[in-house]
């Protein structure tokens, strides 16, 4: 399986830079790189270090647009030219427009046969510009939805302003994705390019403190900031710690994507089922989810459960209230 990394970010974040330090940090490893913008005519692929052994430009309009057209045929051809030897390549990057909504993007891989024998989606790292992400999140519903779906996210001019109160702006959106400073990249590479971020895994579960800043933040004079696109979109953390029984937890699953699909923009949990040594763990985009058990439950660990979900104008208080009605009547014991 070819791994696949999303790079996404508002107009001017600086993808196409950040894309060619990668290329530079990474000499070792064969990248194909298929890039878009929103226009007929392309500028951004000539802008590709020659580093990229391929460089595929799609210039269909905006990617989210073409994921079911050009975006597939693109990545299906690659897939083939592989297959037959004409090309050789490790990595997949995917550069979106600055207006891309990346959830179609991402929905392809799931959607597309041919994709999924081929690609697995490894992570979403969205770029924020400090210097003039507070305006695009108030005024652009795409610039929050790109970090809403972001496994990392990147602050980019960090050496001409100061984050100012973006940090706590940003994990009110996004509470499971890590924020790292452009300056300190390097160090990060590896874990990047590797992350699991739509592997049913463990990872991206942030513990309880990453979730303090769930509100927006204060103004110096105790005031909030006047109500923008970011405020609908925000993390809610479900946390039990009773084990769960199975059959409840399917039914709110099911009445949680039934009631709220084209809301939640991404999701993941893990949880400890009565009876089960095994944790489940589960992770979606939409409708879209996957579900598969874990490693065991070991004897000094918590079998703590624990969802994020992440999407817009989400009813936190009913679906905590929902989470808790889960909670099996009676504990059997593991394998009972």
């Amino acid at each position: 399986m070819i791994p696949v990394t999303l790079l996404t970010g508002f107009l001017g974040a600086g993808k196409t830079t950040l894309l060619n330090r990668l290329l530079a940090a990474q000499p070792a490893t064969r990248f194909a790189i298929v890039e878009n913008e929103f226009g007929a005519a392309g500028i951004d692929g000539s802008l590709i270090s020659a580093q990229a052994t391929r460089v595929v430009e799609l210039s269909n309009g905006c990617i989210c647009c073409s994921v079911r057209g050009e975006l597939a045929e693109a990545l299906l051809a690659l897939a083939a030219q592989r297959e037959r030897g004409e090309l050789a390549f490790d990595h997949l990057v995917i550069e979106t427009t600055g207006l891309a909504d990346p959830g179609p993007v991402i929905q392809t891989f799931f959607w597309e046969a041919g994709l999924r024998e081929v690609f697995q989606l490894d992570a979403v790292i969205t770029l924020v510009d400090v210097c003039h992400a507070a305006a695009q999140l108030a005024r652009e519903p795409v610039a929050a939805a790109q970090v809403a779906y972001a496994d990392w996210i990147v602050l980019t001019k960090t050496d001409l302003a100061d984050a100012g109160d973006l940090p706590a702006r940003l994990a009110a959106i996004n509470a499971r994705a890590p924020r790292l400073d452009v300056r300190d990249l390097d160090a990060h590479w590896p874990r990047l390019l590797a992350s699991g971020g739509f592997s049913l895994n463990e990872k991206g579960l942030p513990e309880r403190p990453a979730f303090a800043a769930t509100s927006a933040p204060r103004n110096a004079f105790g005031q909030r900031p006047a109500r923008s696109w970011a405020d609908a979109i925000g993390s809610v953390l479900l946390e039990q710690a009773a084990p769960l029984d199975l059959d409840a937890v399917s039914d709110f699953v099911d009445r949680l994507i039934g009631e709220h699909a084209n809301d939640l923009l991404r999701y993941k949990g893990i949880l400890a089922l009565a009876g089960e040594p095994r944790r489940l763990i589960f992770q979606g985009v939409h409708r879209l989810a996957g579900f598969d058990y874990g490693r065991p439950w070991q004897d000094d660990e918590a079998r703590d459960s624990r969802i994020v979900l992440i999407g817009r104008a989400l009813p936190a208080d009913a679906l905590r209230a929902g989470f808790a009605a889960c909670v099996a009547s009676t504990v059997a014991r593991p394998g009972n």
